[in-house]
């Protein structure tokens, strides 16, 4: 399959300075497009949401379309997407909705794989609540997040089970279809964190099996800001604490304040983005197919092309004997952590970005991760995450940097 990755970076203006991404874990570079709608949005006459008027109307028009736009991304219903200024935030608020109605002896059921914003709203959430929080094991061996082990985990008391669709440390993405359906029989609800998996895979949250899943937009080439799909029934149920004038409507009810109308905006065009990248990368788009088709065909695209740097990425750290890969299973988004003999984390990251090569280190907010895993007091590992925009040379750059000096 054709993959032009030089014409699909070139649609990202801050490649141009010449560093090397490999952190789009923690948020990657946006598109020109996005940029573009962010600031034409600001240059034009938009006022808060009215009918009345033009520019108010705009306003409407942005919200609508951002909602329709972020549906089509999962696979879920305008009607049903809540925005947000981050994962971390709209948690809070879907963990503290749902505790309102929990019991002391109810059971939340949360994850050591999972990134902390996914693990202590909820955990907190039931400590309020007098609810009992359970844990599920990830396999230091495998790195992967057994199933199995929901079985024993959930019961009839389990209120929420909270997992992730793929590690923000490793890549393993859980058999979440398989833990949501142990979870549903028990009659519990399944939260996914998706933040770090909708860059890197088709997502479909009925597939998945999610009644909640959360998504951040500059994780995807967008501005910052996150959303929270599910089912509008799902939230007609649900009674946040709100400002008594705002509106009760399901999902305005969620968002609090004037929403920020350029980032929704940008929101837009960054799925408009991951629907072009067949074109941008020298394919050609199905003719007549409706945007949820063309950015399953475009994340398909860019995975393939993504796999292929994963691959390259993890045989040129084997063959370092300098370097160990944190496990991860074959199932997994194309982003590595590793340590390097004799160097504290912080100081490979830093070694790296002294030659333009990007890269994080610590914990990356796996707090739970790092600690079973006995890491985080010796500075946890550094991070490695390829994106659709790397190449095959920046890759190389990377192992190059990395090789011993003999």
């Amino acid at each position: 399959m054709t993959y032009d990755v030089a014409r699909v970076r070139a649609t990202y203006p801050a490649l141009a300075e010449g560093f090397v991404h490999l952190d789009g874990a923690a948020g990657t570079q946006a598109a020109a497009p996005v940029i573009d709608a962010v600031a034409g949005t600001l240059r034009r006459a938009v006022a808060n949401r009215s009918v009345a008027f033009e520019p108010g109307r705009r306003a409407v028009e942005i919200v609508t379309a951002a909602r329709e736009a972020v549906a089509d991304l999962v696979g879920g219903v305008p009607a049903g997407v809540v925005f947000g200024p981050s994962a971390t935030a709209l948690t809070y608020v879907v963990s503290r909705t749902l505790a309102q109605s929990w019991r002391p002896g109810d059971e939340v059921v949360v994850s050591r794989l999972d990134h902390d914003a996914n693990v202590r709203p909820w955990v907190q959430a039931a400590e309020g609540a007098g609810a009992t929080v359970r844990w599920a094991e990830f396999d230091p061996d495998s790195g992967d997040l057994p199933a199995k082990q929901y079985a024993d985990l959930v019961g009839p008391r389990t209120r929420v089970v909270a997992v992730t669709a793929a590690s923000n440390v490793t890549g393993a993405m859980p058999p979440v279809r398989e833990i949501a359906d142990l979870a549903h029989a028990a009659g519990a609800l399944v939260y996914v964190d998706g933040v770090h998996a909708t860059a890197h895979v088709p997502t479909d949250v009925r597939e998945l099996g999610a009644d909640f899943y959360v998504t951040s937009a500059y994780k995807w080439s967008g501005p910052h800001l996150a959303a929270v799909v599910a089912d509008p029934a799902a939230w007609e149920r649900l009674r946040p604490a709100k400002l008594i004038p705002s509106s009760d409507a399901v999902p305005d009810r969620f968002e609090f304040g004037t929403p920020s109308f350029e980032l929704l905006a940008g929101v837009i065009a960054a799925v408009e983005h991951l629907a072009a990248l067949p074109e941008l990368s020298g394919g050609t788009a199905a003719p007549g197919a409706g945007r949820r088709a063309r950015v399953v065909a475009g994340l398909t695209t860019a995975a393939a092309h993504e796999s292929a740097l994963l691959a390259r990425l993890l045989a040129g750290l084997a063959a370092n004997p300098d370097v160990t890969v944190l496990p991860a299973p074959a199932a997994r988004c194309p982003t590595v952590s590793f340590r390097v003999r004799d160097q504290s984390p912080a100081e490979t990251a830093e070694a790296l970005g002294d030659q333009g090569i990007c890269v994080f280190s610590g914990d990356y907010y796996a707090y739970e991760y790092f600690t079973a895993a006995g890491l985080r007091d010796s500075g946890g590992a550094v991070r490695a995450s390829i994106y659709h925009y790397n190449t095959a040379g920046e890759i190389d750059r990377l192992l190059t940097a990395l090789r011993p000096e003999r």
